[in-house]
C-alpha cells in the first residue's frame, strides 16, 4: 500500500494521492460512493490500475482504524 499512497506536501495540498498521480484517496472514495464501478474509474482515469482502488480503500480503512484505537486510548 505505501508504495501506492504517497504524500507530497505540493500536490493537492498534502492529501494522499495515488502514485505521485493528482488523483486523491478522498477522490477514489467518493467515486465509489457515488456508484462508479472500478471498471468504469478505470475507464475515465487511464493512469489508474485495479490496485490503485484496493490501496486506497486499505489506507482509508487502516486510518479509520487508527481514529478507532485512538479514541479508545
Amino acid at each position: 500500500m505505501k508504495e501506492r499512497i504517497t504524500i507530497e506536501a505540493g500536490k493537492r495540498g498534502g492529501k494522499p494521492c495515488i502514485r505521485g498521480l493528482r488523483i486523491t484517496v478522498y477522490d477514489i472514495l467518493e467515486m465509489l460512493a457515488s456508484g462508479m464501478r472500478v471498471e468504469e474509474i478505470l475507464e475515465e482515469y487511464p493512469d489508474l490500475e485495479e490496485e490503485d482502488i484496493f490501496a486506497a480503500l486499505r489506507y482509508a480503512a487502516d486510518r479509520e482504524h487508527r481514529i478507532d484505537v485512538a479514541l479508545s486510548a
